[in-house]
């Protein structure tokens, strides 16, 4: 006789999985992915190591999907950012910002997610996770392009430059280290909006309303303590 898993022993292990998961980001956000290691993340998820393993068979394992978690959770909050825009442009504006907003916000993990040295090889949940992100920022310019209020380009390159650049300028080594001040927050995430927009071809003035557009919305005002 077959087994079969019942609803509540699935709803039991994927509780589990997540809370295992849980732990190894809130690990990583405190100390970065040096931090991920099997058995304080175990303590932290109150599970044995042994049941760690059980879900991920190694740390490698472990990594790529906390990896791919976050990356799937930034890319649903930029898509219900810029979903919820009024236009192609204010999308695309929403979408960077909704970018900025959360490297920012979790600055250490993020750090950990883009480009941290790590004793195993996770290389390919990164680049699956940049060309997820990339992807979304190039539709959005894309989607602007079609409509006519920015000029033919290469999308999915801008979207690539723009990508980098955020991520440079606000988590990478030559990051200015005030950022964790709201005021300080908040002017970082309106400069990257306003050059992302710029290089992409929106008129400065044009640029400039979408980005205050941006702040003013509640989620952005809430994330970056406006």
């Amino acid at each position: 006789m077959v087994y079969r898993r019942t609803h509540q022993v699935v709803k039991r292990l994927a509780a589990r999985r997540s809370a295992i998961l849980a732990a190894a980001r809130e690990a990583a956000a405190e100390g970065g992915m040096a931090a991920v290691q099997i058995a304080p993340v175990a303590v932290r998820a109150n599970v044995a190591a042994g049941t760690v393993y059980r879900y991920f068979p190694s740390k490698a394992e472990l990594i790529s999907e906390l990896i791919a978690e976050v990356s799937r959770d930034e890319l649903a909050a930029i898509r219900r950012a810029a979903d919820a825009a009024p236009g192609p442009s204010s999308a695309l504006a929403a979408a960077v910002t909704t970018v900025a907003v959360h490297t920012l916000s979790q600055r250490r993990l993020a750090w950990g997610i883009l480009a941290e040295p790590v004793d195993v090889d996770v290389s390919a949940s990164r680049l699956a996770s940049r060309r997820e992100i990339a992807g979304e920022i190039a539709s959005r310019i894309d989607a602007a392009v079609r409509a006519g209020h920015l000029p033919a380009q290469d999308t999915a390159l801008a979207a690539t430059a723009l990508l980098g650049a955020l991520h440079e300028a606000l988590v990478g080594p030559l990051a200015p280290d005030n950022l964790d001040d709201p005021v300080k927050m908040r002017d970082a995430v309106q400069t990257v909006t306003l050059l992302a927009l710029r290089a992409v071809g929106v008129m400065d003035a044009r640029a400039r309303g979408l980005v205050v557009q941006q702040t003013l919305l509640p989620t952005t005002k809430a994330l970056v303590g406006a």
